[in-house]
């Protein structure tokens, strides 16, 4: 298991062997998506959106129509003022 311990900043170092199973180079760029309560992937965001594909598999099952999309936004955005 990896392990990287939290600044005072913030801050970590991403362990050479995590960096080197996502091809992650000085100046790439990484995204933290939520997986659930407490858990998250690390993503580089320099990759291809292709390889993105099944990261949210069983999130869910039907498509969302755009009413579902802005009802979504509008619950967010009333919530964050």
């Amino acid at each position: 298991m990896a392990v990287a311990t939290v600044t005072s900043k913030g801050q970590i170092t991403i362990p050479s062997r995590v960096r080197a199973a996502l091809g992650l180079e000085a100046g790439d760029r990484i995204e933290f998506v939520e997986q659930g309560k407490g858990r998250f992937a690390i993503v580089a965001a320099t990759r291809s959106v292709q390889e993105l594909n099944g990261l949210f598999r069983g999130k869910r099952n039907k498509p969302v129509s755009i009413e579902e999309m802005n009802a979504a936004i509008a619950r967010r955005a009333s919530g964050s003022r």
